[in-house]
C-alpha cells in the first residue's frame, strides 16, 4: 500500500492527517484552526494554521528532499532580499503513514499575480529585477547546485523531443528558431550566482501591484543568472520586460539565454500537464504565446 499524502485539494483525509502530525509533534499549536490554502501547487499542500503560520506537506519524494535545504538556507539568505521569503518555524518529521520530512513556516500576505491583470507591471518588474540582483549578490561559499543548474545545452534533446510532441499546438519552427538562438549566445562568464530558478507567478506574492514575497525555493542554489530572467515571461506583459531588463542590467547573451530556459520549462510543462492540471498547462501556453509572439523581448 503506498504512503498516505495530502490529497489534491487539501481537504478530508489531508486535514486530518496535518491534525495529526500537529499533536504528535507540535501540540502547542494542534489545536489553532486549520485551514486548507486551495493552494494550486503541484509539489506541496499547504495548510494555514492560526493566523500567523502555515503548514507545508510535500507531495512528492522529490519535494520531500527540498525540505532540508529550505530550512538551512532561508534563514541565510532572507537578510540580503528586499521581499519577504518564508521563515521556517518547524521542521516535522516523518510518521507511520506519512514518510516524508514537513514544515511550519510563517504566513506571508500576498495574491499570486495575474498575468495579463497587474496592477502595476512596470513597478512589479522593478521589484523582480531587485530581488533577482540581491539574491545573485549572496555568497556562494557552500551553496549546493540549483534544480535548473545544469547548462542550458543539456537540456537540448529533451526540448527538441517536447517541441515534437506539441507540434499540433505550437509553432514548432518558431520554437525551434528561438531554441537555436539561445543555444548559440555565448556561455555565461564567471562563476555561477545564486538563482531562485522557478520565478513563476505560483511563487510570487504580490500586494497593491507590488512584490511582497517569494516563496518555495526548493530549486534554489547556485546557476546561470539567465534562469532568473524566465520571470520577464512568465509573468511580465512585453511593455514591462524592457524595465525589468534594464533594472537587472542583463546583456544580450544572458537574454537570449533565458528566452531559451522560459521555452524548454514551458514546453515541458506544457506537456507534462496537458490534460491534468490545467492552470499550470494555460500558464505553459500563455508563455509560449509569449516567447513565440516574435521579436526578442
Amino acid at each position: 500500500m503506498p504512503p498516505r499524502t495530502p490529497d489534491g485539494d487539501g481537504a478530508g483525509d489531508g486535514t486530518a492527517l496535518v491534525r495529526r502530525l500537529l499533536h504528535a509533534q507540535f501540540p502547542h499549536w494542534a489545536d489553532l484552526p486549520l485551514t486548507p490554502t486551495g493552494s494550486a501547487g503541484t509539489s506541496n499542500a499547504m495548510y494555514r494554521l492560526g493566523t500567523d503560520m502555515v503548514v507545508r506537506l510535500p507531495r512528492t519524494a522529490g519535494a520531500a528532499d527540498d525540505v532540508d535545504k529550505e530550512h538551512r538556507w532561508l534563514p541565510r539568505l532572507a537578510p540580503g532580499l528586499p521581499a519577504s521569503v518564508p521563515t521556517p518555524l518547524g521542521r516535522g518529521a516523518p510518521v507511520e503513514g506519512y514518510p516524508w520530512p514537513w514544515s511550519v513556516y510563517g504566513w506571508l500576505e500576498g495574491e499570486n499575480p495575474v498575468v495579463g491583470r497587474l496592477a502595476e507591471p512596470a513597478a512589479l518588474a522593478g521589484d523582480l529585477a531587485a530581488f533577482v540582483a540581491a539574491l545573485q549578490r549572496v555568497g556562494p561559499a557552500g551553496a549546493p547546485p540549483a534544480y535548473r543548474g545544469e547548462p542550458l545545452a543539456a537540456r537540448d534533446r529533451a526540448t527538441r523531443s517536447a517541441i515534437d510532441v506539441l507540434r499540433t499546438e505550437v509553432d514548432a519552427a518558431a520554437a525551434g528558431a528561438v531554441w537555436e538562438a539561445a543555444l548559440a549566445a555565448p556561455e555565461p562568464q564567471g562563476r555561477p550566482v545564486w538563482v531562485h530558478a522557478d520565478l513563476q507567478p505560483g511563487n510570487l506574492l504580490v500586494a497593491d501591484g507590488r512584490l511582497s514575497a517569494v516563496i518555495d525555493f526548493g530549486c534554489t542554489g547556485l546557476g546561470d543568472p539567465a534562469v532568473d530572467t524566465i520571470a520577464a515571461w512568465y509573468v511580465l506583459p512585453a511593455a514591462a520586460r524592457g524595465v525589468f531588463r534594464a533594472a537587472l542590467g542583463t546583456d544580450d547573451a544572458t537574454w537570449a539565454r533565458g528566452r531559451g530556459w522560459a521555452l524548454s520549462i514551458a514546453l515541458m510543462e506544457l506537456r507534462h500537464y496537458r490534460g491534468t492540471h490545467e492552470r499550470m498547462a494555460s500558464i505553459a501556453r500563455s508563455v509560449l504565446g509569449e516567447l513565440l509572439a516574435g521579436g526578442e523581448g
